[in-house]
């Protein structure tokens, strides 16, 4: 009962008011491990651009890196993970992530191809007593500004397995958004980078406005 008074109090006094500060930013989580958190720089400001435009949002033109355990972190309601490699949180960034998805915060995490096996098992630090649950393509997430009336679409072949997004849910509510064999980061960047055609770079764009309209109006 301590620590949940403790919790509440922290909260009260540094949550809302953090997140309020950086409402509009978006932000990218760096990590440890030696996986590349830096893969496609251009993905972020892509998606924010896309967002003001056609939802009229009001994002920041930059986003920000925000290491998972730091304090930080509370000022942003939306965080972004990728990577191909290897993920490792420490004891201390598994409390701080816990609190921070707890709190009201969200993270996607977007397999830029070869990162399932490390962040489902640093996940499970993070939530042991829950499991990442295929969300159905009836879910609200997919049919925000955009519809995807078969869920997830594929903007990269990788191991030319079916697309699958999967959520983490705490009471009801979706606290964390997993898009596997899917790769919208590299969808979200500039089609110079992987040779995307316009069409598939919208698609990718699409969807990821699709989250951030779900994570901004619940």
């Amino acid at each position: 009962m301590k620590k949940r008074i403790v919790f509440c109090l922290f909260f009260l006094f540094l949550g809302p008011f953090s997140f309020a500060q950086n409402y509009n930013t978006l932000a990218l989580l760096k990590y440890g491990g030696g996986g590349d958190w830096y893969a496609n720089p251009t993905s972020l400001k892509n998606l924010i651009t896309f967002c003001n435009r056609e939802l009229n949002m009001e994002f920041s033109s930059d986003y920000a890196t925000v290491d998972v355990g730091s304090s930080e972190l509370f000022f942003y309601p939306f965080v972004h993970l990728t990577g191909h490699g290897n993920v490792v949180f420490s004891d201390a960034e598994v409390k701080n992530l816990r609190t921070y998805l707890l709190g009201g915060g969200f993270l996607h995490i977007d397999d830029n191809y070869g990162l399932d096996v490390f962040i489902r098992r640093e996940m499970k630090k993070v939530f042991p007593e829950l499991d990442f649950v295929a969300l159905p393509s009836s879910h609200s997430i997919y049919h925000q500004k955009f519809d995807f009336p078969d869920g997830l679409p594929k903007i990269h072949e990788h191991d030319n397995k079916t697309p699958k997004g999967f959520g983490l849910f705490w009471e009801g509510r979706l606290i964390c958004f997993y898009t596997y064999e899917c790769d919208l980061g590299d969808g979200w960047e500039d089609t110079s980078v992987h040779n995307d055609t316009e069409e598939r770079h919208i698609v990718a764009l699409r969807m990821g406005a699709n989250i951030l309209q779900y994570v901004f109006s619940n």
